[in-house]
């Protein structure tokens, strides 16, 4: 099992170091690049203020998040859920600031950068001079976003995973060697009135929100391997092909 977190997070505002916080969490598992089903969704009170701006960007109020849990209460739950397991992240700077700034107010040791695999700039080197926001790349590679009325943590984490997957090369339908887990339709459960990026620092090649660091996405292929039929079809086709690059010595 090859496992990841895809993670995002909506915030108060841009910066940690002016005080602002995390007031939503969205991860989902992959395995073998494949969302398994399992999901972390939490909306945190930030005890403070939310900028304007970032309310514009996704939706959250503190009358919304004044009655859920702070971050204290719910980092065990974060952490136990990535474990050391590889992060997925639009712009990984961001949000690892963020997560960082709140396990540094409990004393607890920081997540390394190392663990973050950003999307961005693999975005970036794979299409030069285009736009890398998760709408952009939504829209290159054809996944539906169009439930994506403002941010959200878990509906971007959801676009980002189909993302990822597309930048990696895209997924050959039946060609893999693993069995994918049988659990692959991540749940789309986020309200209507979400939004993602709250707090994002402005960037020609994100969203065109002042706040939004984000690119979106979502398809997912088939999770089933191959029948031996159709491996014995496929080895004959391919048999068939005169001085195949992969054939020579």
């Amino acid at each position: 099992m090859t496992r990841e977190i895809v993670l995002d997070t909506e915030t108060t505002g841009i910066d940690p170091k002016d005080g602002h916080r995390i007031i939503e969490i969205g991860a989902l598992e992959m395995d073998n690049h494949m969302p398994t089903g399992k999901q972390l969704h939490l909306y945190i009170n930030p005890e403070r203020d939310i900028d304007a701006g970032a309310v514009a960007i996704h939706g959250l109020t503190s009358e919304f998040l004044a009655d859920k849990p702070v971050f204290a209460d719910i980092v065990d739950e974060f952490l136990n859920f990535v474990g050391d397991s590889p992060m997925v992240i639009h712009n990984a700077p961001f949000d690892m600031g963020f997560v960082n700034a709140e396990l540094a107010r409990l004393a607890r040791a920081p997540l390394p950068m190392t663990q973050a695999v950003d999307t961005l700039p693999m975005a970036r080197k794979k299409f030069p001079g285009a736009q890398a926001n998760l709408n952009a790349l939504c829209r290159r590679f054809e996944i539906d976003n169009s439930h994506r009325d403002l941010h959200g943590a878990l509906i971007d984490a959801d676009l980002l995973a189909a993302v990822y997957v597309e930048l990696l090369g895209g997924r050959q339908p039946g060609l893999s060697l693993e069995t994918a887990s049988a659990q692959n339709n991540p749940a789309q459960n986020n309200p209507a009135r979400h939004a993602q990026g709250a707090g994002r620092p402005a960037d020609s090649d994100m969203d065109n929100d002042a706040f939004s660091l984000r690119a979106d996405s979502t398809r997912f292929e088939r999770p089933h391997e191959p029948t031996p039929d159709e491996r014995a079809a496929h080895a004959t086709l391919v048999a068939r092909i005169p001085d195949a690059i992969w054939s020579r010595s």
